[in-house]
């Protein structure tokens, strides 16, 4: 099916290996492609379509489950991030774009220093806690690919299309190290907002329209 080609999925998303990616396959150019990867057990090719068009580094994904097939062709799937890489050239024979790709890896092993590496942890850690979700668990503080744990739940594209060409882990760290204290800044700023737009900005819920504060206990709106 592949032909040395590679199916390209072109996506509002940047994919990490080893991250799970749940997907809805309605078109029927993706219907087909899915379709192909799904009978013949093979990956295709994730990729962010910016204003610009596609970027040039992207990330396998393979079809773990398909978790709901519907009347009209269209599938509710599970894949799963595998390998880098980049895009050498562009091929539209087919209804969808395919790609002649070279995948790579780290070139350089080395680990990050203990206090980027601490800092990195700290700034994931405290995200967590303002979207009440838990810290890294301790036994997968040791993660080989760490970088891309962390950057998970962020959403910022620009700097996960970053971690995901950058071949060393350490210079993952370091990216990670320097993003996270101004981007949870803005957190802290967006949920403050959040907390005091209820409460008319004295701290507290206000009254209702005979003065009576309401009761805290009322889970009504």
């Amino acid at each position: 099916m592949q032909e040395g080609l590679l199916p390209l999925f072109p996506l509002q998303v940047v994919l990490f290996p080893g991250a799970e990616l749940p997907l809805h396959i309605f078109e029927d150019r993706y219907k087909e492609m899915i379709g192909e990867a799904v009978r013949d057990r093979v990956e295709f090719g994730v990729v962010l379509a910016s204003d610009r068009g596609l970027v040039n580094t992207g990330c396998t994904a393979t079809v773990e489950r398909v978790l709901k097939q519907y009347p009209d062709g269209r599938m509710d799937i599970l894949t799963l991030g595998r390998r880098r890489f980049e895009i050498l050239l562009l091929n539209s024979e087919r209804a969808f774009l395919r790609g002649s790709v070279e995948f790579f890896d780290d070139e350089n092993g080395e680990p990050a220093p203990a206090e980027i590496r601490k800092q990195a942890l700290d700034g994931y850690n405290e995200m967590q806690a303002l979207s009440s979700d838990p810290p890294l668990p301790t036994e997968e503080a040791g993660d080989l690919r760490l970088s891309f744990r962390l950057a998970q739940p962020v959403g910022d594209l620009a700097l996960r299309q970053l971690l995901l060409g950058t071949r060393s882990e350490a210079e993952r760290i370091r990216h990670l190290a320097d993003f996270f204290p101004d981007y949870l800044a803005k957190q802290r700023r967006v949920h403050h907002v959040k907390n005091i737009a209820p409460r008319n900005g004295r701290g507290r819920p206000d009254a209702d329209h005979n003065g009576h504060p309401p009761d805290d206990g009322d889970p009504s709106e």
